[in-house]
């Protein structure tokens, strides 16, 4: 498994690493874990990999990697707007993808990944990682066996208090803050995904 992000300062990255490793069937062999190449060096000694498998660009790595074939498949945990192009240069590459959601910024972005799947036949998994939690896996059952009945409206929330704070010097805060990054529906597109995909 590579990794692209999920470097210092980032939180899903680690998340991904722990799911990873739960069944011993995984393992990081290389990554890109920041668009700082200090930092990415930094993190990758951290946890273990050796310095000619650690990446300054996710360009880089997915070359790289490509030529000495020696990586299975590419976990994506970047912000947002930097789901869509390393995907696409990975699946072109020859590599399965996971995703962490939302797949990308715009319907066109994810008809023209989807095309690419197609093309390449490789896979790409697109993660929402709520889905896998026991709260989450009963309910669902209850309703597939019509345990409470027929559901006819589904109420979701999905609050989050840490932004209302002045974080504004905050790594996680400046890209969700700005539309270029976050894409057009803001926070809807990072967050409310979740609400969309347990509904």
């Amino acid at each position: 498994m590579d990794m692209i992000v999920g470097g210092p300062g980032a939180f899903i990255g680690g998340v991904y690493r722990i799911a990873a490793c739960l069944d011993g069937e995984i393992e990081l062999v290389c990554g890109a874990f920041s668009s700082d190449a200090r930092q990415s060096l930094e993190m990758g000694a951290k946890l273990g990999l050796s310095a000619d498998r650690i990446y300054g660009s996710y360009k880089e790595m997915i070359e790289h990697e490509h030529e000495t074939g020696e990586m299975d498949f590419v976990v994506i945990v970047t912000p947002n707007h930097v789901h869509y192009e390393p995907a696409i240069l990975a699946l072109l590459a020859g590599f399965d993808v996971i995703l962490d959601k939302p797949m990308c910024h715009s319907l066109e972005q994810a008809r023209h990944l989807s095309r690419t799947v197609d093309e390449t036949g490789r896979t790409l998994c697109l993660t929402h990682a709520y889905t896998g939690y026991p709260m989450v896996k009963q309910p669902r059952q209850m309703i597939l066996r019509f345990d409470i009945g027929l559901v006819r409206k589904v109420y979701v929330e999905y609050q989050q208090g840490w932004l209302s704070h002045d974080n504004v010097n905050s790594k996680q805060t400046q890209w969700r803050l700005d539309p270029k990054q976050s894409g057009p529906s803001g926070c809807l597109g990072d967050i409310g995904v979740h609400a969309f995909n347990l509904a």
